[in-house]
């Protein structure tokens, strides 16, 4: 036998196979023993030596035939014996065939994954015990590893390669004419609105010097000083009035003018071509800066940042709504039948598509793998997974050579 590395199962194989053997050869000896001691005796003893000769020539055929399928009886290169090692190539690729016509068919994949009810089996498993924390921790390991092994220099190339050339010669134009149209439609823009006015107000109660300063400068060198204070006293007053009132006041003309302004620049972005130019420019300029590679890099890391410090919190919120998002979608299966139909067909299509797509390169496994064995490899390999049941066709030929003998014989008797 050729030397291969055996897994605990092959030497389990091994074992099992010895002892088939022996016992095969067991009964071969006994037969022989028997006929020997049976020979040139008459009366009853005939009908027992013929069993005996019977029954060994029924062993030795048997033996023969189960040993010509993996090497050459007794190391004699009879013709058609060693099946396996001198056709096993033959052999990888009819059983490639096999597997791919019965198998690996899209009609046979869909089948079996509508009969599996794996989809039911799958809910049933996301509720019980602590199965959906054991998944959600998992992913977070794998999404973890991924996050940590994505370098900054390969966000650097992504971003200067790849998603700036892409967003130059796309036209971003009517792109963000719409998503401002939306944004006034639906009136989003109003709370960066009102946080704008309640900054601006904070700035000017915080900085009332600076307001004096600047209305110092442009006021005329010949007017006394009170004067100037009770103006800068006055400005400041109604400015700080002003930002209150269209912050109260969300019909203000101020608001509303505000609105119409961007209502028209989302018009103009969509459909004017000389505020889309101006755009297009505009969008070219900032992507040429070479800043935009840094601050794409500082997000990444900002965001990887959170990302990680989110996963790596066992009891932290992100963990624990993927483990209760988890446990719902699975109590979910179970309960709801038009969901469980909708995602066994997804899964149905899914395998379709991989055993439509790549069966031929599965199936092709076997018989490359059978192709780099060395013929007594495979010899040997297929023999410890079938051999032990090969061997009862050895008993088995003994004893019903055993009794064709004793019935030919009863027969030469009567007859």
């Amino acid at each position: 036998m050729t030397t291969m590395l055996l897994s605990p199962a092959d030497v389990r194989r091994r074992r099992g196979l010895r002892r088939m053997r022996a016992m095969a050869l067991s009964l071969l000896v006994l037969a022989a023993l028997v006929f020997a001691a049976t020979r040139n005796r008459g009366g009853a003893w005939g009908f027992v030596n013929a069993t005996a000769e019977a029954a060994m020539v029924g062993a030795l055929a048997d033996w023969f035939a189960v040993t010509s399928l993996f090497r050459h009886p007794m190391g004699i290169p009879i013709p058609h014996t060693a099946i396996i090692p001198q056709r096993k190539d033959a052999l990888g690729h009819s059983l490639e065939e096999f597997v791919k016509g019965n198998f690996l068919t899209i009609d046979a994949a869909r089948e079996r994954v509508a009969h599996a009810d794996v989809v039911r089996r799958v809910g049933r498993w996301l509720t019980e015990g602590q199965h959906s924390a054991e998944v959600i921790t998992e992913v977070a390991k794998a999404t973890s590893d991924a996050l940590a092994a994505v370098k900054d220099d390969d966000v650097r190339d992504f971003v200067d390669h790849t998603l700036v050339p892409r967003f130059v010669d796309e036209p971003m134009s009517p792109v963000a004419g719409h998503l401002l149209e939306a944004v006034v439609r639906d009136a989003t823009h109003h709370g960066l609105v009102d946080l704008a006015l309640v900054e601006a107000d904070a700035w000017l109660r915080t900085n009332p010097h600076t307001v004096a300063s600047i209305v110092s400068e442009r006021a005329p060198w010949w007017t006394p000083g009170w004067l100037d204070q009770k103006v800068i006293e006055r400005v400041h007053h109604e400015a700080l009035a002003w930002l209150e009132d269209v912050r109260d006041h969300r019909d203000h003309r101020v608001r509303m003018a505000l609105d119409d302004l961007l209502a028209q620049l989302a018009q103009n972005l969509q459909h004017d071509p000389e505020t889309m130019a101006r755009a297009e420019a505009l969008k070219v300029r900032v992507m040429a800066h070479p800043q935009v590679g840094a601050s794409a890099v500082a997000a990444w890391d900002a965001l990887r940042t959170a990302l990680l410090g989110a996963l790596a919190d066992a009891d932290g919120p992100l963990r624990h709504r993927g483990v209760a998002a988890l446990s719902e979608f699975g109590e979910r299966l179970l309960t709801d039948a038009d969901l469980r139909h909708r995602v066994e067909g997804h899964a149905a299509d899914a395998v379709g598509y991989v055993v439509g797509t790549y069966g031929h390169e599965i199936a092709n496994v076997i018989s490359q793998t059978v192709d780099r064995w060395d013929g007594k490899e495979a010899a040997e390999r297929i023999e410890l997974h079938v051999g032990r049941d090969l061997q009862f066709i050895r008993i088995n030929g003994t004893i019903v050579g055993g009794l064709a003998g004793l019935g030919i014989h009863t027969l030469n008797v009567l007859l």
